[in-house]
């Protein structure tokens, strides 16, 4: 898929008990409700696109892959803040995506 930011490996190797728990933290979320890992995925992407941030937006891109949502579904999950977000940042979330499917177009189905 993509490869871990170096950053993010420096981190988890000097603080591996809080990469711990923040995993546990994750994954503890995750399990406490009734919706689908995938629909998970997409929520948190649209969050990352809200919240501006590129690192993020990228990672849940790839982590929206690895739970099974298609292009076509994660380009649709970026569309639909539009009217919430404004065209500009929503332009600007699909571009960050682009930049993951772009890298992993041997592995996503078009």
């Amino acid at each position: 898929m993509g490869k871990v930011p170096g950053h993010y490996s420096r981190f988890l190797e000097k603080h591996p008990e809080v990469a711990s728990a923040y995993r546990k933290l994750s994954q503890a979320v995750a399990e406490d409700g009734p919706l689908d890992p995938k629909t998970c995925a997409l929520i948190k992407l649209g969050m990352s696109v809200a919240a501006n941030r590129e690192g993020a937006t990228h990672s849940h891109t790839r982590k929206a892959i690895e739970a099974g949502a298609t292009p076509d579904e994660i380009r649709h999950a970026v569309l639909q803040g539009t009217t919430t977000l404004g065209f500009p940042q929503m332009m600007a979330g699909l571009a960050w995506v682009e930049d993951v499917l772009a890298g992993s177009r041997s592995d996503a189905k078009e």
